[in-house]
């Protein structure tokens, strides 16, 4: 499939097998590539994607990434999730399925698969503990080792999804989660909650699974809020800002530096604006504040700029403070 040159038109609902399938958005996102469709998160689309795909390769697919099994992480309780059977399902349940309802998964389970999906396709046993170290010498008395389970999909294919899911963050539901300057992936999730067989009228699990750098992950987050209260019931509402803090505080631990060639970003309605600081060293201050006119600026010194910060060559929200220093010549 050619994800920016393929379409497929949301008119809001697809009926399979006698049932209306609607899109969260009323009305529907019209004719959109099927890289929109993940960027819009468009049930619709999804449910396309899943009949084209088939239920027995969509399922193939689905339990390859390791869902529907125990991870055999060292936590007790641990569940398989629930899925259907797919002898006993027909187009209807491969619809569902394929935008996430009808199936249960557990927050481990996610990680892993999206791990998988984005380190070049291999499927890692996960871990609690990465090693047991002696508390006086720090020598390593157990080290976890690292155990492949099975290969899922090609690098060529988990280079697309890393393209994909950092489009999302870019374009679409998961741009709260941008970060200017480093290259930030993720998918949005909002999950109908169920109770005694039928599904709950305003009660939502919100989710945002995300990553970065997306061109050479180093960190994935999962973020999930059971029914938050006062707000708008997205992923992309409430769950990608939290990931978005979490994943700020993790850049300086991991000693992540920033990256070039990020998808730009395109800012919606109340949306935080970012511009690129330009470099004014060696300038007057008068030409130094006609290019900085979507900054504040403040100034020492008088004469020509002679250190800026922060540096030319970055993103910051436009109306941040920039600051000058000048010396005569």
């Amino acid at each position: 499939m050619d994800l920016e040159n393929e379409s497929f038109h949301d008119s809001g609902a697809i009926m399979v097998e006698g049932a209306t399938l609607h899109c969260w958005k009323h009305g529907g996102h019209g004719t959109e590539t099927y890289l929109e469709v993940v960027e819009n998160s468009c049930n619709t689309g999804f449910v396309n994607l899943g009949l084209r795909l088939g239920k027995e390769k969509l399922f193939s697919y689905i339990r390859n990434f390791g869902f529907g099994e125990k991870t055999g992480i060292e936590l007790s309780g641990e569940s398989s999730g629930i899925l259907f059977d797919v002898d006993q399902i027909g187009d209807l349940e491969t619809a569902t399925t394929a935008f996430g309802q009808g199936v249960a998964v557990t927050a481990i389970q996610q990680v892993v698969a999206v791990s998988a999906a984005i380190n070049g396709g291999i499927l890692y046993k996960p871990y609690i503990v990465k090693s047991i170290n002696d508390p006086e010498t720090n020598q390593v008395i157990l080290q976890t080792e690292e155990k492949i389970v099975r290969k899922v999909i090609s690098e060529e294919t988990s280079s697309k999804v890393r393209y994909a899911l950092e489009s999302v963050v870019a374009r679409g539901t998961g741009h709260n989660a941008y970060i200017p300057n480093y290259r930030v992936g993720g998918k949005t999730g909002t999950a109908q909650k169920a109770e005694n067989g039928s599904y709950l009228t305003g009660n939502y699990i919100t989710s945002f699974i995300g990553f970065l750098p997306a061109n050479d992950p180093k960190i994935v987050i999962y973020v999930a809020v059971d029914n938050a209260k006062g707000v708008t019931q997205y992923g992309g509402t409430v769950a990608a800002p939290i990931a978005k803090n979490i994943l700020l505080s993790a850049i300086p631990i991991l000693g992540i530096e920033e990256q070039e060639g990020e998808i730009e970003k395109e800012f919606v309605y109340l949306d935080k604006t970012y511009s690129v600081v330009p470099d004014v060293t060696g300038m007057e201050l008068k030409d130094a504040m006609k290019n900085l006119k979507s900054f504040k600026v403040e100034y020492e010194g008088t004469g020509t700029v002679t250190y800026q910060s922060p540096k030319a060559g970055i993103k910051i929200a436009d109306g941040e403070t920039i600051r000058l220093y000048l010396n005569e010549k």
